[in-house]
């Protein structure tokens, strides 16, 4: 009796893994296909998004400039976030295949 029910948790032990594969492996390729999709769709977008962000950065100093003439208060943090923007976006313009190299090499997904 004690060598049928070790077999028999043996056996759901495996269809149950075998399940819980079955259930999240296609999502798997579904995310895989999902995010080839979109990095290529990206990829040839890159430069209207670029253009984008610059001319936002040049709405956002523009912005600035009018909130310094009516002097509304929090100028600081807002001045702070658009000049880390723009050295963001020029980073991204200037440097695009050093900081995907650096992300790669120093941001961890929670793979490692």
């Amino acid at each position: 009796m004690k060598q049928a029910s070790s077999i028999s948790a043996s056996a759901g032990a495996i269809l149950s893994s075998l399940a819980t594969l079955a259930c999240c492996l296609p999502l798997g390729f579904a995310a895989a296909s999902v995010t080839a999709s979109a990095s290529a769709f990206l990829g040839r977008a890159r430069p209207w998004l670029l253009g984008l962000s610059v001319a936002l950065i040049g709405v956002g100093f523009w912005q600035q400039r009018l909130a310094k003439q009516c002097s509304v208060k929090g100028r600081a943090a807002g001045a702070i976030l658009l000049w880390t923007a723009v050295f963001i976006v020029t980073v991204m313009i200037l440097f695009p295949q050093q900081l995907a190299g650096f992300i790669a090499d120093h941001v961890s997904w929670g793979g490692r």
